[in-house]
């Protein structure tokens, strides 16, 4: 039975806002990484694992690539992205209607190169036209030759399925990398500062979320009245005293928002009651700092 185990690194890349992580969750069945409206979302590479008795299916879900990087921030999220060709055994690359690229792009390149499958996913078809869709198809094929194309919603859950049954004939014989019990290699607390950010990303508009970065310090377990219970002390990193006060609010009322809907995700998440507290921090040029961008796993 075990000589018959099929596994492999099925790697999601792309463009801000295109739907891979939505798509990644799709595969996965776990909120694995955080979904907004907003672009940048995703800063890390993030694993999710699905396993059954004969598969181990390991999907990375990428930052996307951003075209002209301001930041050493931005920077390391494009070599996390571009990190996915290294360690590929199938290449997703989606796309949606939105996205304009020329054919010369860095990507390109990095598909043209790879030996392993490569499929090109057209993402958002519930939204999408299905003229726009067949000219996105012939676009994207004179840019690159794929072994496969999928017209998909990640969000609908349209086509994914034949999506992860073509994934798994795909995969090559091979052992199960991780525990068949692990969802991911990320620890608890990287995803609650996720969930903070990703509270930040809808409650606040503008810069703020880009501005902020969030870092738990203390995660505690404990009982309360007979329950599991967990303490939480969570930093929000700004650059600005002007943005630390936007996300204090007047009289603490953005802040204290803020806190009460992170810990109701939380709470979720980890199933258990959580009293979470929040503190806003002033780190000038935090994405610049190698120091900081290290202790916030950008920089290994």
């Amino acid at each position: 039975m075990e000589n018959n185990h099929k596994s492999g690194f099925v790697n999601i890349i792309g463009r801000p806002n295109v739907g891979k992580s939505t798509l990644m969750n799709a595969m996965v069945g776990e909120r694995m990484s955080i979904i907004t409206h907003k672009p940048q979302t995703t800063r890390h590479r993030i694993i999710g694992i699905w396993n059954d008795e004969d598969h181990q299916v390991v999907f990375s879900d990428t930052p996307g690539i951003i075209s002209d990087p301001h930041y050493k921030m931005q920077k390391q999220m494009n070599s996390f992205a571009y990190s996915a060709f290294e360690d590929a055994d199938i290449v997703l690359f989606v796309v949606d209607k939105i996205d304009e690229y020329e054919g010369d792009e860095k990507i390109f390149e990095l598909i043209k190169k790879t030996t392993v499958p490569k499929y090109l996913i057209i993402n958002k078809i519930d939204i999408t036209d299905e003229v726009t869709v067949t000219e996105l198809e012939n676009r994207y094929s004179s840019f690159a030759k794929f072994d496969k194309i999928f017209k998909i919603s990640a969000l609908e859950k349209t086509n994914t399925e034949n999506l992860f049954e073509n994934i798994k004939a795909d995969l090559q014989t091979g052992p199960a990398y991780y525990p068949k019990d692990q969802l991911t290699d990320r620890p608890e607390r990287f995803f609650i500062s996720e969930i903070i950010r990703e509270k930040i990303l809808e409650l606040y508009k503008e810069e703020i979320p880009y501005s902020t970065e969030v870092e738990v310090e203390s995660y505690k377990e404990s009982e309360l009245r007979g329950e599991p219970f967990v303490h939480i002390f969570a930093n929000i990193y700004v650059m600005r005293k002007s943005q630390k006060m936007i996300l204090l609010g007047k009289g603490g009322k953005a802040i204290k928002k803020l806190g009460t809907e992170s810990r109701k995700s939380i709470e979720l998440f980890i199933e258990k009651r959580v009293h979470l507290e929040l503190y806003v921090r002033i780190k000038e040029k935090w994405r610049d700092d190698d120091r900081l961008l290290k202790s916030f796993g950008y920089i290994k």
